[in-house]
């Protein structure tokens, strides 16, 4: 099986879903060979969004595919998902870690150097699993974001961490390639798995790209 931290990587977006409905744009992906999936609910009450994420879990499950929750580490726990992807306005990872214990999966996103440096500063060995370089490009699917950081954005961050680099906003089949060739050990995707007609065969052309 390929490392989970290598790979595509499937941000949701159930508006942006056109052809299928979430679930099976998550199944056709997870069959495709997508290595991670994020459930990201912005709009929806918290008990959806916890039924949608014990739903997806058992879509995951056979494919041995982990299942990430976005800012929410209340619904990671309730949900049994394998993590959670943190913005840096949400919990304060250090704390999300102490609550979900020293196995799950914890993402966290640098718009700017200042983010990555108070990474460093509040600890030397960070218990992080990824840094992921947000936004690469433009995108409309993330409208609180700081400017872009640009493929230099990627280089700068695979230079100054250890740690996997997962590199998302405005990604697509047509600028992935330059992505991976910044560095990038993930290209995390929404549009262009959640919008596409044939979300398996989307995620396979990507993850070819590696």
């Amino acid at each position: 099986m390929q490392s989970k931290f290598r790979g595509v990587y499937l941000v949701t977006d159930r508006p942006l879903c056109l052809h299928h409905q979430l679930e099976e744009v998550v199944r056709l992906s997870a069959s495709g060979g997508v290595s991670l999936v994020q459930l990201r609910e912005k709009e929806t009450s918290s008990r959806e969004f916890l039924t949608l994420a014990i739903h997806l879990k058992k879509i995951l499950t056979p494919f041995q595919v982990p299942l990430l929750i976005n800012d929410r580490v209340d619904i990671c726990l309730a949900s049994g998902a394998a993590g959670v992807h943190l913005g840096q306005t949400d919990l304060p990872w250090l704390e999300a870690r102490k609550l979900l214990g020293k196995d799950a999966i914890i993402g966290l996103s640098i718009e700017t150097k200042d983010d990555w440096e108070s990474v460093n500063r509040e600890d030397s060995n960070p218990s992080l699993d990824y840094l992921a370089v947000s936004p690469v490009f433009d995108t409309p699917t993330k409208t609180n974001t700081k400017q872009a950081l640009g493929l230099a954005g990627v280089r700068w961050l695979r230079e100054n961490t250890k740690l996997p680099v997962v590199a998302i906003g405005g990604i697509n089949i047509g600028n992935a390639k330059d992505v991976i060739q910044a560095g990038a050990d993930m290209i995390a995707v929404v549009s262009a798995i959640c919008s596409a007609k044939d979300p398996k065969e989307a995620t396979l052309s990507l993850r070819n790209l590696f």
